[in-house]
């Protein structure tokens, strides 16, 4: 029963009752009047009541509005506050992207700039080196045939460093047993305006003698690291291994613009390893360590390949920041003692892993080779059986559709604005 409802019957009760006791000393016509005047002022003191009650609600549930009210405000102003917050750090990051991207060409563009310098005073120095050949007398002009070679591979190189035909291709590295890739290994290709495919052994060989293999491997670092970021953007669980050559290594001047350079992209760390030959780690000196060091020090894995001596201290090797060794499977299978190995195949992979060291397996062509190394344990297996390397356009594609795409033309400044219109 309502509220309302029981002050009603207690008016009626009490306008009853004073009509009763009244009703004892007066007439009755008195009596009802007297009772029906209680019964209005009751119901006047209920009224009064009930509106001073109504009333205070009221006012509790205005303030509760007007809180909620103000609650709301301050949740939009902080949602707009974030969204302002968002919108600006899309902005900064957007141009910090776009300094990036234009840093990075400026550097590509100095170091091909040093490759043609040094292309033309190679050049200059081979024409002063020449002898002065007398009429009929083709000696000079045989002797000369290979320099003169050299000097078009040179001209070759350079135009395909120039218009960024650089290729790369990604071979895969797969965790064993279950074959699961886990890194690639960027293996880089360049191409001559008639499509001819300049493979590392050509290049390397010409371009080293005449000092400029620095410049060749920094160009193509670049490079790698450009397709690693757009690579990764989906899977940040996939490595690439991206070679530097002992040249780089201890060349005073460009590897500290590498470090420099790697400085400012430390967000790559988990994606890149850099890798080193055995024999470019063992002939370095405290500057080339220090330069491991300081790379490792960014962030950077460090990994060895092309080894053939396991006579190594590895303890030095994880204090310089390697983390990968690779072996080829030939040498775990039957060439432990010429590689002076000081423990048994099966047994090394422990001995690299109690000094911070894993062992990636190299050159597995067959399944037979497989079922040996599983009794070795090792952690991950590379070689044509897992994979032959593929251009990076195919290997983007399998990760996402907008890297497929490859990049090609000139990279010089003439065509800064329109690529990043693009």
């Amino acid at each position: 029963m309502s509220s309302d409802i029981l002050l009603l019957l207690y008016a009626l009760v009490a306008a009853l009752t004073s009509a009763a006791l009244l009703l004892i000393e007066i007439d009755v016509p008195s009596a009802l009047l007297s009772g029906a005047a209680v019964f209005v002022v009751a119901m006047q003191i209920q009224n009064t009541v009930l509106n001073r009650l109504l009333k205070r609600k009221m006012a509790r549930e205005l303030t509760s509005l007007r809180a909620s009210n103000a609650s709301i405000r301050t949740e939009l102003e902080e949602t707009r506050r974030k969204v302002t917050d968002i919108t600006l750090a899309l902005a900064k990051r957007s141009d910090a992207q776009e300094k990036k991207v234009i840093g990075e060409l400026h550097i590509i563009e100095s170091l091909v700039r040093e490759f043609a310098a040094g292309v033309a005073r190679k050049t200059e120095s081979e024409k002063q080196a020449l002898p002065l050949s007398q009429p009929g007398s083709t000696p000079a002009i045989a002797d000369n045939a290979a320099s003169n070679s050299e000097t078009d591979m040179l001209e070759i190189i350079r135009r395909a460093l120039e218009e960024n035909h650089v290729d790369l291709h990604l071979q895969p590295v797969v965790a064993l047993p279950q074959r699961k890739i886990r890194f690639y290994e960027a293996l880089s290709r360049l191409r001559s305006g008639g499509g001819r495919v300049i493979m590392p052994a050509q290049y390397i060989r010409i371009a080293a003698p005449a000092g400029l293999m620095s410049v060749v491997d920094n160009l193509l670092l670049f490079r790698c690291i450009q397709v690693v970021r757009r690579l990764t953007q989906k899977r940040r669980d996939v490595g690439v291994f991206c070679n530097i050559s002992g040249h780089t290594l201890s060349d005073a001047e460009f590897f500290p613009q590498f470090l420099d350079f790697l400085h400012h992209h430390r967000d790559l760390t988990g994606q890149i390893v850099f890798e080193f030959t055995q024999s470019a780690v063992l002939k370095a000196g405290d500057q080339e360590e220090a330069n491991l060091q300081y790379l490792s020090g960014l962030g950077f894995a460090l990994s060895m390949d092309q080894v053939s001596v396991l006579d190594m201290d590895f303890a030095r090797l994880k204090a310089l920041g390697f983390r990968h060794i690779k072996v080829p499977a030939q040498t775990l299978i039957s060439g432990m003692q010429n590689a002076h190995a000081a423990v048994a195949a099966e047994d090394l992979k422990d001995l690299l892993a109690r000094n911070g060291l894993s062992l990636i397996v190299e050159r597995i062509e067959s399944e037979k080779t497989v079922v040996q190394l599983l009794d070795y344990n090792v952690d991950f297996g590379q070689g044509y059986l897992f994979g032959e390397p593929k251009p990076i356009r195919e290997v983007a594609d399998a990760h996402d559709p907008r890297v497929s795409q490859p990049v090609h033309g000139s990279i010089l400044p003439a065509e800064l604005n329109k690529r990043l219109a693009g």
